[in-house]
C-alpha cells in the first residue's frame, strides 16, 4: 500500500501505481490539513469578498461573480466544459499516474478540497477504473485543463471509463465497481483540473523508461564492440576523469564492467588498429550525456511530483491566486530528453550500419546473411533503425517556444507541455526499437565467432536475449521478433541480470 502524504511521492511510486496497480490511500495527517483548508474554502464561499474559481468564473469570466447557491453548479459545468479533448485515449498506465500524482498533489492540503475527494481517486485506483481521456487538447497551462476534467469527470458519474476490459460511461463504471459518485461543493471542480499531471504522468513513465534504456544502450555498445573486434581502452577511468562529467564517468565504467573477460578481446590484442570510430570510442562522452540530461530531468520531475500545482492555493491566512499549474518546467525537460535520446538513437543506428555494412565490418558476413547474395540477412533491419532515427529528429524539434494564447488572451503565453510529453513518449518507443534493433544485429554478429565468448556479465545478457531473439539460419521476416525484442526491452528493470 503507497501511502500519499503529498510530499514523498517517487518516480518508482508512479510506475508501481500506473503499471502493476499497487494500491494507495491518503495518509491521516493529510486528511486533517485537507479539511483546515476545506474551512477555510467554505468560509470564503459564504463571503462577500470575491475569490477566484470560488465565487467567480474562470479565466477571462473571472470578473463574473457567481451567487451562493449556483457554486456547485459552476464547478460541475467547469468540468463539462473543459472536458473537449480528441484523439486516441491516453494508455491507461498515463491515466493512472494521472490520478495518483493529482491525489498526492490534494494530500499536500492547499487545494480547499474536501478528503473525499481525494479518497474517491484512491478508490478509482484501487478498484482499476480507469477514466477514457483523449491524448490531445492541452496547452499545458492552465494546467492540463482537458485531460483532467476528462478524469474528473468519472468521478462525478459521468465521462467514459474503462472497467474489467470494457469501455463503458462514468456512472456505470463507477456503480459496477461499487464506487459512489460525488456532488461536487465550491472550488472542488478547479481544483481536480488545475495542475500539471497529465504532462507529468507521460513524463515520468518516460523518465524511468529512459533510465533503462540508457543501460541497455551501454550494453548494446558493447556488444557491437566486441563483435566488430574494437578495443575498451577508450573506456579507461583515467580517461573519463580528467572530463569528469558524472554520466560519461558511469558510462564508461559501465562499459568497462561489461566486456571484462571477453574471450573475443584476446584473440585481438596485437592488432595494429590503435582506435575506433567514434560511434564506439566516443560511447561514453555520447551515452554520458544523455545520462547527464535524463538525470536533470529526474531531479525537475521528483519536484513537481510533490508540488502544489493548484490555483488558487489556499493558506492558512490567505488565499493566493497564482501560476503553480504552469508547464515550463516540464516543458524544456521532455524537450530536452527527446534531443538527448535523439543522440542516443543515432549512435545507435550507426553502430548497426558498422555490423551490417562489408565495408566495415571485416570479419563477419555481409549484412550478417548466413548466405550472402541469396539471402539479404539483417539488411533492412538498419533501414528501419534509419526511419526511426528520421522520426525522432522530426520529434527532437521542441514544442516549449510554440505558445499560443489561449482564453480571450487571458492565458496569454503557455507551456506547450503536453505537446513536449506526448513527442517525448513517442520518441522513447522509437528509441526502443532502435535499440532492439542493435541488440538483434550484434548478437547475430557475436553468434558467428562463437566459441569465443564476450565479457562475462555481457554474456549473461546476451545469453537471456537469445531466449527470446535467438540468432538466426536463414532469412525470416523480422516483425514479430522485432517485436519480442522491443517488449524484452521494456522489461530491463525487472531482468536486471548484471
Amino acid at each position: 500500500m503507497l501511502i500519499l502524504t503529498g510530499s514523498t511521492l517517487q518516480p518508482e511510486d508512479v510506475a508501481r501505481v500506473a503499471r502493476l496497480n499497487e494500491p494507495v490511500s491518503v495518509a491521516a495527517d493529510a486528511v486533517v490539513r485537507m479539511n483546515a483548508s476545506r474551512a477555510i474554502v467554505d468560509q470564503l464561499a459564504e463571503g462577500e469578498e470575491p475569490v477566484y474559481a470560488v465565487n467567480t468564473g474562470f479565466g477571462f469570466l473571472s470578473n463574473t461573480r457567481i451567487p451562493v447557491g449556483d457554486l456547485a453548479q459552476l464547478q460541475q459545468n467547469l468540468l463539462r466544459s473543459h472536458a473537449c479533448g480528441i484523439g486516441d485515449p491516453l494508455d491507461i498506465e498515463i491515466v493512472r499516474a494521472m490520478m495518483l500524482i493529482r491525489t498526492n498533489v490534494l494530500a499536500k492540503g492547499f487545494s480547499g478540497i474536501r478528503p473525499l475527494i481525494a479518497e474517491r481517486l484512491c478508490d478509482l485506483l484501487n478498484r482499476e477504473v480507469t477514466p477514457v481521456v483523449p491524448s490531445r487538447g492541452s496547452v499545458g497551462a492552465s494546467g492540463d485543463l482537458a485531460p483532467l476534467a476528462h478524469t474528473a469527470l468519472v468521478l462525478t458519474g459521468e465521462g467514459e471509463a474503462w472497467y474489467q476490459g470494457r469501455q463503458m460511461g462514468g456512472a456505470e463504471a463507477l456503480q459496477a465497481a461499487g464506487i459512489e459518485p460525488v456532488t461536487l461543493q465550491a472550488k472542488e471542480g478547479i481544483s481536480l483540473v488545475n495542475g500539471t499531471q497529465a504532462m507529468l504522468a507521460i513524463a515520468t513513465l518516460a523518465l524511468l523508461d529512459l533510465e533503462d534504456l540508457c543501460e541497455a544502450a551501454d550494453a548494446a555498445c558493447a556488444l557491437s564492440l566486441d563483435a566488430l573486434r574494437g578495443t575498451p581502452r577508450a573506456f579507461d577511468p583515467r580517461v573519463h576523469d580528467v572530463r569528469p562529467h558524472p554520466g560519461q564517468q558511469a558510462s564508461a565504467a559501465h562499459l568497462t564492467a561489461l566486456l571484462e573477460g571477453s574471450q573475443i578481446r584476446d584473440t585481438h590484442a596485437t592488432c595494429p588498429r590503435v582506435q575506433d570510430a567514434y560511434s564506439l570510442r566516443c560511447a561514453p562522452q555520447v551515452h554520458g550525456a544523455v545520462r547527464d540530461a535524463v538525470s536533470e530531468a529526474r531531479r525537475v520531475f521528483s519536484i513537481e511530483l510533490n508540488a502544489a500545482t493548484d490555483n488558487p492555493l489556499v493558506f492558512e491566512d490567505d488565499i493566493i491566486s497564482g501560476g503553480n499549474f504552469h508547464g515550463e518546467h516540464l516543458a524544456f525537460q521532455c524537450d530536452f530528453l527527446a534531443v538527448a535520446l535523439t543522440a542516443l538513437a543515432g549512435i545507435s543506428e550507426r553502430r548497426t550500419d558498422r555490423l551490417l555494412n562489408p565495408s566495415f565490418n571485416e570479419g563477419l558476413p555481409p549484412f550478417l546473411a548466413t548466405h550472402p547474395g541469396l539471402e539479404c540477412g539483417h539488411m533492412m533491419l538498419q533501414v528501419t533503425a534509419s526511419a526511426l532515427l528520421a522520426e525522432c529528429r522530426v520529434l527532437a524539434t521542441p514544442a516549449s517556444p510554440g505558445s499560443v494564447p489561449t482564453s480571450g488572451n487571458k492565458e496569454d503565453f503557455v507551456s506547450m507541455g503536453m505537446t513536449a510529453a506526448l513527442k517525448l513518449r513517442q520518441s522513447t518507443d522509437h528509441l526502443r526499437a532502435i535499440l532492439a534493433i542493435e541488440w538483434m544485429c550484434a548478437t547475430q554478429a557475436l553468434a558467428s565467432l562463437q566459441p569465443l565468448k564476450t565479457g562475462v556479465r555481457l554474456e549473461r545478457w546476451r545469453e537471456a536475449f537469445a531466449a527470446v531473439c535467438p540468432p538466426r539460419t536463414s532469412d525470416q521476416p523480422f516483425h514479430k521478433e522485432l517485436q519480442r525484442a522491443c517488449d524484452w526491452l521494456r522489461s530491463w528493470r525487472r531482468l536486471r541480470i548484471a
